[in-house]
């Protein structure tokens, strides 16, 4: 075997080592991974959780306690609690898994660009990446949903777009490093085309890092929407939202009946937590592989 292959199974058996499975994680990362599974399965079961219409209004029934029919009590509009919590879990997840999604594959796809092609290239990504980086994600949005109204998919666009910097100065950093390597300079001896080797070789081996930075980018997310549906720039009624819940609950805690905002904060808590656990965790497993 000629010295070039081997140093090319090497950076193949680098990346097998960084992707593999759920090992690693420690107890903290498996239990926030179930928790979150939790999260999910209800949130694609909610349907058939639900014990109640999520929307269905009874003015006579506001503010009821815990019972049989309402496990979680009512809100000022009579709407079962329990219900809306778990629809509420839908749009609580589906915005920052859009924002996530978007941003990765923009920052990793800008990433990888400014790494490979250097020069002048990489210097002005880097100094629009850092421009953008200093506006605040939560601001943009507020000026998007200003502009373009509010609601879910103005808030999605412009988290997606303030998140890019985040991503694609972490994989950059990654990339470069591992650009730098021997088996990328044997695979370009090779012929190996440019963009070949930054698909098939860079991105499996700066894998891991996406992953956790974006589960990371996931929890940040899901905090910057709930903010945004609690002052009502979000999310809109009379659509359940774990954040919006949390600002119509607001009323409720004055008329000492904190259910309502006691319940969507703590999930968002809960989640929030699991998430950045998850994170760490998968931050801690790439770095020691590396």
């Amino acid at each position: 075997m000629s010295a070039t292959a081997a140093i090319r199974r090497t950076g193949a058996r680098k990346t097998g080592r960084r992707t593999r499975g759920t090992r690693g994680l420690g107890l903290s990362g498996l239990v926030a991974l179930g928790l979150l599974g939790l999260v999910v399965c209800c949130a694609l079961l909610a349907p058939a959780v639900s014990l109640q219409a999520p929307n269905a209004v009874d003015l006579s029934g506001a503010y009821q306690g815990s019972s049989g029919a309402h496990l979680l009590g009512t809100d000022a509009s009579g709407r079962d609690l329990l219900s809306r919590l778990v629809h509420g879990s839908r749009t609580a997840l589906v915005g920052p898994f859009l924002v996530v999604v978007v941003s990765t594959l923009l920052g990793t796809v800008l990433a990888l660009a400014a790494v490979w092609f250097g020069g002048w290239f990489d210097q002005m990504t880097v100094r629009v990446v850092d421009a953008v980086f200093a506006f605040p994600g939560l601001l943009l949005a507020i000026l998007a949903t200003a502009l373009f109204g509010s609601g879910l998919p103005a808030a999605v666009v412009a988290l997606s777009l303030a998140y890019v910097p985040y991503i694609a100065r972490i994989v950059r950093s990654a990339a470069l490093r591992e650009r730098n390597l021997p088996y990328v300079a044997a695979l370009r001896v090779q012929g190996v085309h440019g963009l070949r080797i930054a698909l098939a070789h860079l991105l499996p081996n700066v894998s891991g890092l996406i992953v956790a930075n974006a589960t990371l980018a996931f929890g940040f997310a899901l905090m910057d929407l709930a903010g945004l549906s609690f002052i009502g720039l979000g999310v809109q009624p009379p659509t359940s939202d774990w954040g919006a819940m949390v600002g119509t609950g607001t009323a409720g805690v004055l008329q000492q009946h904190p259910q309502e905002a006691l319940y969507a904060g703590a999930l968002i808590v809960i989640t929030v937590g699991a998430v950045n656990t998850l994170g760490d965790r998968l931050t801690e497993r790439w770095e020691a592989r590396s």
